[in-house]
């Protein structure tokens, strides 16, 4: 895991600024064990342990899955973390050159979505819930949250790069969550990324998180559906593909044609995937970080002749 110094990478600092917290990273190192086993090693109780878990689960650093027991359900713990790496700010990096494109989530240019399902604005809930047809409905472009079970919804967006630019590394930010009846922080959901109509990947979404209120998520918005996401950071390079510093796939800003003067942008939850838990994607004034899509192509000036320029301006 691949943390930096901002905001976003607080729930993770916050989950490793416990004596308490750092036992169970230690006791989940040598097994998997539920949240009575970790409260009786410990010498806590287990609605103290259960508020830990959900801190460490938060931040990324466990996951967890309720399995049938002795005395019923018990929530079982698993580390899913093996090193963590903190990225100082550098100049080098805050003097890299980039265009920056931010994609409201209503602007997308294609979808096909099946149930549960659903779109709203800041201030109301655009139609129906599990209705496809409102995703047509014209206030969608003011859209700042949807969810669908399966299917895809995509989007187009112009490519500032100019000719006499070398493209280094795309990123592309968003915040995302699965999607289940309600919500269910244990509902794990493989999400595929495409540039391009190329595949980068997968990302698997641990839940539906509804524990707490999203931070920028609006009053009126009902308690017992989608609150929050994770914020995903994905990055195309010229080696290969990474989400979150994790290599998912080989795929290079060569393969996706970063030179393309549009660039089609595709959030899709399969059929045939091992896990189809749906996917929630939040914007601005929804979720914990108050933003959209947001696309960052990061570039160095090249030397280039005159008439290199002239081909490239015409790709």
């Amino acid at each position: 895991m691949n943390i930096d110094i901002s905001e976003e990478s607080l729930p993770v600092f916050e989950a490793l600024a416990s004596k308490v917290r750092m036992k169970i990273i230690h006791l989940l190192v040598e097994q998997p064990r539920n949240v009575k086993e970790l409260a009786q090693s410990l010498d806590l109780t287990s609605a103290i342990m259960t508020m830990h878990v959900k801190k460490l689960e938060k931040a990324g650093i466990i996951q967890t899955e309720l399995i049938s027991g002795k005395g019923g359900l018990q929530k079982k713990c698993y580390l899913v973390v093996e090193k963590l790496e903190v990225l100082f700010p550098s100049k080098e990096r805050e003097m890299k050159k980039f265009h920056e494109t931010e994609v409201s989530v209503g602007h997308y240019t294609d979808f096909a979505v099946e149930p549960t399902c659903g779109i709203a604005t800041t201030e109301k809930i655009i139609g129906e819930f599990d209705d496809p047809r409102y995703f047509l409905y014209p206030d969608r472009m003011n859209a700042k949250i949807l969810w669908f079970g399966k299917g895809f919804i995509e989007y187009k967006l112009p490519n500032f790069l100019l000719g006499n630019q070398d493209p280094n590394e795309l990123e592309i930010s968003l915040e995302l969550s699965s999607e289940a009846p309600f919500t269910n922080s244990n509902w794990p959901s493989d999400i595929y990324f495409y540039l391009n109509n190329v595949a980068l990947g997968k990302w698997t979404s641990p839940g539906d998180f509804g524990d707490n209120r999203g931070k920028f998520t609006p009053d009126w918005w009902p308690s017992e559906i989608n609150q929050y996401g994770l914020l995903k950071r994905l990055r195309i390079t010229s080696d290969g593909t990474y989400i979150d510093g994790l290599r998912i796939s080989d795929v290079s800003l060569d393969d996706v044609h970063i030179r393309e003067k549009q660039w089609t942008f595709r959030i899709a939850v399969l059929e045939e995937s091992q896990n189809v838990g749906g996917v929630t994607l939040f914007g601005t004034g929804f979720g914990n970080y108050n933003q959209d899509i947001l696309f960052r192509l990061y570039y160095s000036d090249s030397e280039l002749t005159k008439g290199e320029l002239v081909k490239n301006s015409n790709l």
